[in-house]
């Protein structure tokens, strides 16, 4: 596995693979290719199918600026991955310098075709289960923070706490926004009026779902608006865990070292599921993004409620487990529906799931492992259809174009 440094990334949204990846694809072939004159740039996949609703198309123009550019879409998948792209540069004459196929894998990491290890990220962890994981740390009686700071130096904790405020600081962001997000949907950013509900909301029962749903509407919305956000583990996922580390931070008044380890714990869920399975929506769907962001948290929180091993390994399981087969058919290609609203249920059930691996826990043990359930989640994303892994050709996506009789 890598370093969790290439799990959170910070970036714009409103998607890791479809902004982010894209994006350090074109910054990395610009540099390679310095005396180009032009550039021509195709993409493939779900990369074509929802780009302009991602963002794509923007994010590739912004990082090529100055540049004469030509952006072709082509629907169809490469062999390797869904989400394609081809570089080619030119010089003055058309002539052509050099070309890269590259692949948007998920949460901002690329690959490029035919690089090998010159450009790979080295994987660091010399465990790649949990399984593994949880058998080396109960034989060195060290927790899960020991075992990061360990692989990752102690420094890793420095890195996570810079996440944590950026998380922190992109909550609050879209807390005080307001107005439409941009595209054709026209929807409202309503996280600001939410938060005002939860403020005057004098049942604790409720407020306090009030207010996770505010912060998780915020994060979301301001990921959709194109807004600087964190991978956690991509960007269409982007509110999940910011939303229920803002809660414990604001809210239950959670110590700050608590929440950064909390986090990197996260993270380490997060590394297992991207290691094993995937977090690429266009590959595994939803299950991979807001799936992989509720099994993060729920193993997380349940860390920093100092919770036993085995229910921290629980909760992330049952978390996942009940997400399994979670489509991803966005509405016009865009992040928005159902995405934000998802973002704000998946925090919601966060808190559900460590609820009930810390009851149930206490009078069975869970008869399903993480490992497995990631398993099931790479099985599951593979027999998905494509119109169901951010195509915007099935689904929701599909049943909007008809009910407003539109044409694709």
């Amino acid at each position: 596995m890598q370093s969790l440094r290439e799990l959170y990334k910070i970036g714009p949204g409103p998607s890791s693979s479809h902004t982010m990846g894209p994006q350090r694809a074109a910054v990395q072939f610009k540099e390679a290719f310095p005396n180009a004159a032009a550039f021509d740039v195709t993409l493939y996949g779900s990369l074509s199918l929802t780009g302009k609703g991602h963002l794509t198309d923007w994010i590739i123009e912004d990082t090529l600026k100055g540049y004469p550019l030509t952006i072709n879409w082509d629907d169809n998948e490469l062999p390797r991955h869904p989400n394609g792209m081809k570089f080619v540069a030119l010089d003055s004459d058309q002539n052509v310098l050099g070309e890269w196929t590259v692949y948007s894998v998920g949460g901002g990491t690329i690959e490029i075709a035919g690089a090998g290890d010159a450009q790979s990220v080295p994987h660091i962890y010399p465990h790649n289960s949990f399984d593994e994981i949880a058998a080396y740390i109960k034989e060195k009686n060290i927790t899960l923070v020991d075992y990061l700071k360990e692989v990752e130096g102690d420094d890793i904790l420095d890195f996570i706490s810079m996440i944590l405020d950026a998380m922190t600081s992109n909550v609050e962001r879209g807390l005080n926004a307001s107005g439409l997000i941009p595209g054709d949907l026209k929807l409202e950013r309503v996280g600001k009026r939410l938060l005002q509900q939860a403020q005057n909301d004098n049942n604790p029962l409720t407020s306090s779902r009030l207010f996770l749903q505010a912060y998780a509407f915020a994060m979301s919305e301001e990921n959709a608006s194109g807004g600087t956000v964190v991978t956690a583990p991509t960007c269409g996922a982007a509110g999940i865990i910011p939303a229920v580390w803002y809660y414990y931070m604001h809210n239950l008044n959670v110590d700050r070292e608590t929440l950064v380890e909390g986090l990197a714990v996260a993270g380490l869920f997060g590394n297992l599921i991207k290691q094993n399975a995937t977090i690429s929506g266009a590959e595994g769907g939803c299950q991979a993004e807001c799936g992989s962001a509720t099994s993060m948290a729920a193993g997380g929180v349940a860390y920093m409620q100092d919770l036993p091993l085995d229910i921290i390994e629980y909760s992330a399981t049952t978390a996942m487990q009940h997400l399994l087969g979670l489509t991803c058919d966005p509405v016009l290609g865009y992040v928005q529906i159902p995405c934000i609203e998802r973002n704000a249920q998946c925090a919601l059930r966060v808190l559900d799931a460590v609820q009930i691996a810390s009851t149930v826990g206490k009078v069975t043990s869970d008869s399903i492992s993480f490992d497995t359930v990631i398993r099931v989640m790479k099985e599951t994303g593979q027999d998905l259809k494509a119109e169901y892994r951010e195509t915007a050709l099935g689904g929701l996506a599909t049943h909007y174009y008809k009910n407003n009789k539109l044409s694709r």
